[in-house]
């Protein structure tokens, strides 16, 4: 379409959507308001993905009328949620999140709210929830094959009981934070339902062909997600009228929604709106880079899927503007960042910072993690990084080839030396991670284990070795200080902060025992909690004080919100040190990543004395200092 022509059609859009904003009410000159500002963003990223079609006016109207219907239907309370916080939020140095799964937290819905104390000692400001809508019985892809987005799964509660729960962290000063999973659903979905049964509509809303031939000119330029999965991204489904391939890039239960049918859209966009109109603050869009397909690509991060975040997050602007998109990790830097921005998602895990950190405990040097922040750490106005050590997922090394060549590292050889001392292969290794969806062929893998296991602290436990023991604590609190102070929000996986080890209990259950991941989602031990709180010199004790006093480290210092981080030279490679700057506040933050005592040059951080807020000492540059194993200093220069 033509300038003029796209002129045309917002007039006429907006016409036609006159009679739903009459219903509006008191809110009509406020929607009014979102929908002028909103609506030339919406057919922006609309017309070059569906301008082509000669029902693309429809589709149009339809797709802002259901985020009007939503923003007309949003209870009041979110309304003003939506007028009075601070767009802002998400980079506040006071926000921490955390992250788990309802069941293995806390058992069920009414029993997060039993949980809300520890999270509040903790400065929990952001809880993600981890999948909890109604899945299939049997494998679900750790509840991300979703049967229904409006449903919790019974075992865990109601979607009354998730809205109230959202109100209760509201009430608190936290945002309910949820995975949206929108490439796909479950093949029990009742749109895939009812595309077994032959509505033709509902077949179109996923990718179905009728024979192979049609299949190759994508399949072949697909590359593996599982290879423990075999075959391709393709299911043969004879239950489809006769028998379909249905196309299906993560498992076979798993059906990939077609995007280029606006109705797909638009269903998932009412699906989206009915979350946040139950109160949920921040949506993680699962498997983004999928979103759109084309022959002869690898169907991935397409321009044309981030014109569909771009639509969605227009919409959401219209119906729910509190509400935040957060994209996930995606394999290389470059393509992590290209969705981090005010009209995409506003928010992003940082798996570039996840594994670098790994990197840098296991080769003991912070020259590639000292280079990613001076290049690859920035994010636009208004954005923010999710800054973790782990998720429920694997960890992959997306790590950019070119950066490790530039450093002179070759990247396979590297990455097979990560895979094997994570995986405690490698000799002298600490970790006790396990190798994940590990292929043969190539010798490539990822890898699974709780922090404790990675960081030493399980293996050390296992020989009893108070030294082992301590560096391990150590290098958990040191990787967590890390976290939380290079700025964005910072996430904890849940256990973590009691120094959880593996659970390999998890083979003991048949809908997980194919699927080692769930090694590092352990039910969280009240026992540890117990004996953290009582005896606070054991480990899981060291290790939940230092995670408090991060926490109120965060809350009174303004210099650790979203901002620029200034490395700082320091020799040898075991140390990264960095600055932080804001509101008048100053912070040098120095981290020895070794087992090695380490010979600081003071006058490197600055000519003035500073005060050591995590050691409450005094910092003089005039003097000689060594830093501790897995040392770490927190410094403020002295008023004078």
């Amino acid at each position: 379409m033509t300038p003029a022509e796209t002129r045309i059609a917002l007039s006429t859009l907006c016409c036609r959507l006159t009679p739903l904003l009459e219903r509006a009410g008191r809110r009509r000159e406020v929607l009014e308001a979102r929908l002028e500002a909103n609506l030339p963003r919406l057919v922006d990223a609309l017309l070059p993905l569906y301008g082509h079609r000669w029902d693309v006016a429809w589709h149009l109207e339809a797709i802002a009328e259901t985020a009007l219907k939503a923003a007309i239907a949003r209870p009041e309370p979110l309304a003003e949620r939506d007028r009075d916080r601070p767009p802002d939020w998400i980079r506040a140095a006071e926000q921490i999140g955390a992250m788990g799964y309802v069941d293995r937290f806390a058992g069920s819905i009414i029993g997060l709210y039993d949980r809300l104390p520890h999270l509040e000692r903790l400065g929990v400001t952001y809880l993600h929830l981890m999948p909890l809508f109604r899945v299939p019985d049997g494998p679900n892809d750790g509840g991300y094959a979703v049967s229904s987005y409006r449903e919790v799964a019974p075992r865990l509660g109601t979607m009354d009981q998730l809205a109230k729960f959202a109100d209760a962290l509201h009430e608190r000063g936290m945002a309910l934070v949820l995975d949206f999973v929108l490439n796909h659903t479950a093949d029990d979905h009742a749109w895939a339902e009812a595309a077994k049964a032959g509505d033709p509509e509902k077949q179109a809303y996923y990718w179905m062909f009728d024979d192979r031939a049609a299949v190759e000119p994508y399949a072949r330029h697909l590359r593996q997600i599982f290879p423990d999965r075999g075959g391709d991204a393709f299911v043969w489904r004879e239950d489809l009228a006769g028998g379909k391939w249905v196309w299906s890039t993560f498992y076979p239960f798993q059906w990939d929604l077609n995007y280029s049918n606006p109705a797909v859209l638009r269903a998932i966009l009412g699906e989206m709106l009915f979350l946040a109109n139950q109160g949920v603050d921040v949506l993680r869009l699962d498997a983004v880079p999928f979103l759109w397909k084309k022959p002869g690509s690898p169907c991935e991060n397409l321009p044309e899927a981030h014109l569909v975040v771009r639509a969605l997050n227009a919409a959401a602007a219209i119906a729910a503007p509190s509400l935040v998109f957060k994209s996930e990790a995606i394999v290389h830097p470059d393509e992590v960042v290209r969705y981090v921005r005010p009209d995409e998602c506003r928010l992003s895990y940082n798996p570039l910072l996840m594994c670098s950190l790994w990197d840098a405990l296991a080769t003991r040097d912070t020259r590639h993690l000292r280079d990613i922040l001076a290049r690859r750490h920035g994010t636009p106005i208004g954005t923010a990084w999710v800054n973790y050590l782990r998720c429920h997922d694997d960890i992959g090394w997306g790590m950019a080839n070119e950066d490790m060549v530039a450093l002179g590292i070759d990247p396979d050889g590297h990455r097979r030396f990560l895979n094997a001392f994570y995986t405690g292969r490698f000799p002298g290794s600490f970790a006790r991670g396990l190798p994940f969806q590990e292929n043969p062929r190539t010798g490539d893998c990822r890898v699974s284990g709780t922090c404790a296991a990675l960081a030493g602290l399980e293996a050390a436990e296992a020989d009893g070795d108070p030294s082992l023991i301590d560096h391990a604590v150590r290098r958990i609190i040191s990787m967590h200080a890390l976290v939380y102070t290079l700025g964005g929000i910072p996430l904890l996986y849940l256990g973590d902060e009691i120094a959880q080890p593996n659970d390999p209990t998890y083979t003991d259950r048949l809908a997980e025992a194919a699927d080692n991941r769930w090694v590092h989602r352990p039910y969280f031990s009240d026992e540890r909690l117990a004996r953290a709180l009582d005896q606070p010199a054991t480990p899981e004790g060291r290790v939940l004080s230092a995670m408090r006093r991060l926490g109120a480290l965060r809350k009174q210092a303004p210099a650790l919100g979203v901002g620029t981080i200034h490395p700082i030279a320091l020799d040898p490679r075991y140390t990264l040190a960095f600055e932080r700057r804001a509101q008048g506040q100053t912070l040098t933050i120095v981290a020895n990543l070794s087992e090695h005592w380490v010979d600081i040059e003071a006058e490197r951080l600055g000519p003035r004395r500073s005060h050591d807020l995590w050691n409450d000492a005094v910092f003089d540059p005039d003097k000689a200092h060594t830093l501790e194993p897995y040392g770490l200093m927190i410094l403020t220069v002295e008023p004078t």
